[in-house]
């Protein structure tokens, strides 16, 4: 009986996921796993041009407020991250990434991008392309 391909995404997505620990991903990063996550966390909200606090950490990591806060706090503390008052309202603390932050960041979307590039290697520019354009598609889907 042939297999579905639903069931072989599935199937690729589930060796992907084992495979690809934020360790394996960050190369030689001296950072553990949870700070690196505060981090790709600021990170992706610079990007969008959304600010983002404690709050908006918990929800992109999936943890409580609490959990969310000691995350915080030990990115601060290893100097990856700052606190800024926000300036539409005091009360809120915003995070973003420290000129340190920003190299770690830097440094590991390059040994990302080797690795990807590597595992790419004999394909053709079309079918990376492909890749791309498919794998942009299907996260975008997926939620």
């Amino acid at each position: 009986m042939p297999v579905e391909p639903v069931e072989v995404v599935e199937r690729a997505m589930v060796r992907l996921r084992r495979r690809m620990t934020r360790r394996t991903l960050a190369g030689e990063a001296q950072v553990n796993d949870a700070t690196f996550g505060v981090l790709d966390a600021v990170e992706a909200a610079e990007h969008a041009g959304a600010p983002i606090g404690v709050s908006e950490v918990a929800t992109a990591l999936s943890v409580d407020q609490p959990r969310a806060s000691k995350l915080v706090a030990a990115a601060v503390a290893a100097g990856l991250i700052r606190r800024e008052a926000d300036q539409a309202d005091g009360r809120r603390t915003l995070l973003a990434r420290t000129e340190a932050g920003r190299d770690l960041s830097a440094q590991v979307h390059d040994h990302r991008r080797t690795k990807f590039a590597a595992a790419m290697a004999d394909w053709s520019p079309a079918d990376r392309a492909d890749f791309a354009r498919l794998l942009t598609r299907f996260t975008d889907a997926f939620g």
